[in-house]
């Protein structure tokens, strides 16, 4: 590979000439059957739109903002019980004002009667790890809804309130959801594997009303008593008016002072459905940032901006509807639980699982998706990795034949990862590799169902995302690695940070770099195709002597030798550290020395990027840092090792491994010493 010029970035996958290979192209009954064609024939019939392909139909729905997202509302028919005035106020950033005027409920849109959406219906398929099943049709699914919402408001819970859950991936979370949001409640949830003070970090900070926890639950073939936590965080919480408890593993586990879910759904059961009509922009939940340095950010999302943009991502984009299932594994402490929830928007059956990925061993998901038909199946790509590495061969062994899409988001997807998707699940399966963040709740690069795949490339910029690459000065570049930028509003991005009154923490996260435009925090490029490659976070990227690169590239190079298990790389330069070092920690398979493997780690490294990415150092660790959502942890490392105090530089109860940090605190007070 040739060295790139100083200043720019290394990494275009076909920068010898020519497209990289299509995996996957939609077949021509789909781009005739499918829901986007729908959408692009009712704009024909009802605006008088001409846009016979998808590059014109996004330019079109990133330049008549007003115009796409009200004919998204019209198409998805969007209830409002009061009409807006218009679409759009105006398109500042931040600040753009959505359908002023307007109010609507999202409970309402998840459980309403319609296509789908008969009493009889599957709305929910529950799997746990350990064998539990459990089946909800819609009308089952209403039911328990009406009756917890009452159940809610006989506690006191009403417009406003906080509900907070710690719950796993359950109907009971779920039914709570929509319970909370039917109400006009405002809803947070973490993953009952969240340490104590974690939780604390998150709930303190919105004052809830009414905590719903579990009193334990399972992982990894073991079961966890949540009760010590549930004690200390009702400690922390003095505005709590109830607790209400889960008896998940059905055993009998209370909490002094609780209210039963079981009493609660029973004392209710037979209660009216209704839906509190609420602004566009009223809080509908609060997701939060990793937290991994100093508190979360409170990030909340309106029902508005929820209901458009779900119903356009999972109607459009994953062409799911009636009669279908969409699974993605997430818990509900990820963006992606409430990402996947909402495909009761469109009328399809979600299905929920909880526990391990690679409980027995790693089939447990294809397992899944054998017993369950599932449709559209949605996962991280570190576990397509971890597939790969292993030799899986779904298809070989599971009849996947209901399956026509695998998502991958959580990371970038490697170019392997593409096409062990295409090999071993088979060439009729899209691989939707997708990238977006818990800042929008949404994807906005991804895949659209009239678009082919490319290896190793995003298929598309999403419908209504203005998506570009800036260079440092604010220019769009063409088919060169920039900054994500979003350069005008989407109806999902955040109403407001919590307790950020004058709005300065938001502006800070997203607009200070360039006025008016959203800075997302990733490298990407732009092909001239229309699609796009992710390199990895922009803060985190290595700078060796001018030449640029995203870390997701080292990765792909490090972690596809066997002998890795999983990797961190570092450079310190510019960290405290002028001439600083490109280091690469690594975990070692079992049976895998670093002194066999090394060289042949430096031999790929030179040839695959090039030679200044190779390590001045590889470090062997037992763990490499993540947070409680599974990202590596590249900053908060990058500022230990430059010195930065431990406590300054993450916050260890952000981190679902905290004891990981123990070998590069010690390399730092060594480097410091020295």
């Amino acid at each position: 590979m040739t060295d790139t010029p100083a200043g720019s970035v290394a990494g275009k996958p076909e920068a010898a000439g020519g497209a990289p290979e299509v995996l996957w192209r939609p077949a021509p009954d789909q781009e005739e059957t499918g829901r986007m064609a729908a959408f692009r024939a009712w704009l024909r019939a009802e605006r008088g739109l001409d846009l016979p392909d998808y590059q014109r139909l996004w330019e079109w729905s990133t330049t008549d903002l007003a115009g796409f997202w009200g004919a998204v509302a019209e198409f998805c028919d969007v209830r409002f019980h009061q009409r807006p005035e218009r679409v759009l106020s105006d398109e500042t950033m931040p600040g753009a004002r959505w359908f002023p005027g307007a109010t609507l409920n999202y409970a309402e849109h998840a459980l309403r009667p319609g296509p789908g959406k008969a009493d009889d219906d599957p709305a929910v398929l529950f799997h746990r790890e350990d064998g539990h099943a459990e089946r909800l049709t819609y009308g089952e699914l209403r039911a328990q809804v009406a009756a917890v919402r009452a159940g809610l408001a006989d506690l006191g819970v009403g417009r406003g309130d906080r509900v907070v859950a710690l719950a796993p991936n359950c109907p009971q979370t779920l039914v709570a959801f929509l319970a909370a949001a039917s109400l006009g409640a405002t809803w947070s949830s973490c993953s009952p594997d969240f340490g104590a003070r974690a939780i604390a970090d998150r709930f303190t900070q919105i004052k809830p009303a009414v905590l719903i926890a579990v009193a334990g639950y399972r992982y990894s073939g073991r079961a966890f008593d949540v009760r010590p936590t549930v004690e200390r965080l009702r400690a922390d919480l003095p505005d709590l008016r109830a607790t209400v408890v889960i008896d998940y593993l059905d055993n009998g586990a209370t909490v002094p002072g609780q209210v039963s879910w079981t009493d609660l759904v029973d004392r209710h059961a037979g209660a009216e459905l209704a839906y509190e009509p609420v602004p566009f922009d009223h809080p509908l939940w609060v997701l939060y940032s990793s937290g991994t340095t100093g508190l979360p950010k409170g990030i909340v999302h309106g029902h508005g901006g929820i209901v458009l943009e779900h119903l356009k991502a999972l109607s459009l984009h994953a062409d799911l509807g009636p009669g279908q299932r969409f699974f993605w594994f997430t818990t509900t402490g990820w963006m992606m639980w409430n990402f996947l929830i909402s495909g009761l928007l469109v009328g399809t059956t979600i299905v929920l699982f909880d526990g391990s990925p690679g409980h027995p061993d790693l089939t447990a998901l294809w397992r899944l998706a054998e017993r369950y038909r599932i449709t559209y199946f949605g996962t991280s790509a570190p576990y397509v990795q971890s597939c790969l590495k292993e030799g899986l061969r779904p298809a070989e062994a599971f009849d996947l034949s209901a399956l026509r899409t695998v998502g991958s988001t959580g990371a970038p997807l490697s170019p392997e990862g593409f096409a062990w998707i295409s090999e071993a699940i088979g060439p009729h399966v899209q691989p939707a590799s997708v990238s977006g963040g818990t800042d929008l709740c949404t994807a906005f690069v991804g895949a659209a169902p009239d678009v082919p795949v490319w290896r190793g490339e995003l298929s598309c910029r999403m419908l209504g995302a203005a998506v570009a690459a800036f260079d440092e000065q604010g220019r769009a570049l063409d088919d060169e690695v920039g900054e994500l930028v979003i350069t005008k509003p989407m109806p999902s991005m955040p109403v407001f940070f919590w307790n950020d009154p004058d709005g300065t923490r938001l502006r800070e996260a997203y607009f200070e770099n360039y006025p008016g435009v959203w800075r997302h925090g990733d490298w990407i490029r732009i092909t001239p195709r229309g699609s796009a490659v992710i390199y990895g976070r922009s803060d985190s990227t290595l700078n060796r002597g001018g030449v640029r690169m995203g870390t997701s590239e080292f990765y792909r190079v490090v972690e596809s030798f066997p002998e890795i298990a999983d990797s961190l790389v570092i450079d310190t330069t510019g960290a405290g550290q002028p001439e600083g070092e490109l280091l690469c920690f690594v975990v070692l398979a079992p049976g895998a020395e670093l002194a066999e493997v090394e060289p042949a780690l430096r031999r790929e490294l030179r040839a695959q990027l090039s030679p200044r990415h190779v390590p001045n150092r590889f470090v062997a660790v037992r763990e490499i840092p993540r947070t409680l959502n599974g990202k590596k942890c590249e900053v908060p490392v990058k500022k230990i090792l430059a010195g930065t105090p431990p406590d300054r530089a993450v916050s260890r109860d952000a981190l679902s491994n905290p004891d990981s940090l123990t070998p590069f605190l010690d390399l730092a007070s060594t480097n410091h010493q020295a």
